[in-house]
């Protein structure tokens, strides 16, 4: 038996000491905590590397602030628009979605390209078909709505800039992801995030795209974050 291992982060970049007060500061150890938690329970209980990163993503997806799901950033338009990947590193096979609005957990939906389609990477329009047809949880815009996340976007937007979410004076933290280890030795990789704060032009950054910000195969699991310009 594999030792099971399980890791996850909830973003780079600097967090303002004069920002985070102790609440705050609680409520991010508090998102972490659960989606440690979550992922654990599955490695534990003898379940999938793959199944693990999907659900300690899927928490922190959940999780108002952090850049993916729930919490994520704006674009230029005043909307959210997000990218997630998933992949197993026994098959190597992948799933990853990409420009998707309104979807509650888009890690899940890139696990369904992964299963469910020929295909590696869905976008846009189409891939929120595809999770129409799947029958995907989706949430109105008002779910994605956070005040912090807004205030981001008004400043980018004075400053005339796309900014990544830890570059900005309101509350930090970007993309998030997970990488585990089962007990039978197979590793996965998750990434999900919101993007850049005042993006344009359905600009795609690292996340979704396998081999950037994403992989896994049979003796390593990789989830990146920081500037997707840069992978």
């Amino acid at each position: 038996m594999a030792k099971r291992a399980l890791a996850i982060h909830g973003g780079a970049g600097t967090i303002l000491k004069s920002r985070m007060t102790p609440a705050l500061e609680a409520q991010y150890h508090n998102g972490l905590e659960d989606s440690l938690r979550d992922g654990w329970a599955i490695l534990k209980n003898g379940g999938s590397a793959l199944d693990a990163v999907e659900a300690a993503v899927r928490t922190l997806e959940d999780f108002p602030l952090f850049n993916a799901g729930r919490g994520s950033v704006f674009t230029h338009e005043g909307r959210q628009e997000m990218d997630a990947s998933i992949m197993d590193g026994k098959t190597l096979k992948a799933g990853a979605v990409a420009f998707v609005r309104g979807i509650k957990n888009p890690v899940s939906l890139a696990r369904c390209v992964l299963e469910q389609t020929e295909h590696v990477l869905l976008a846009g329009e189409g891939a929120n078909q595809f999770a129409e047809q799947l029958g995907i949880e989706t949430e109105k815009d008002e779910y994605f709505f956070t005040e912090h996340r807004w205030l981001q976007l008004q400043e980018a937007i004075s400053d005339g800039r796309a900014r990544l979410d830890h570059s900005m004076k309101a509350k930090p933290i970007g993309t998030v992801g997970a990488v585990a280890c089962d007990s039978d030795g197979n590793l996965a990789a998750a990434t999900s995030t919101g993007g850049m704060t005042n993006k344009k032009f359905g600009r795609i950054g690292d996340t979704p795209v396998v081999g950037l910000g994403n992989y896994a195969d049979e003796t390593c699991a990789v989830s990146c974050t920081g500037h997707g310009e840069f992978f």
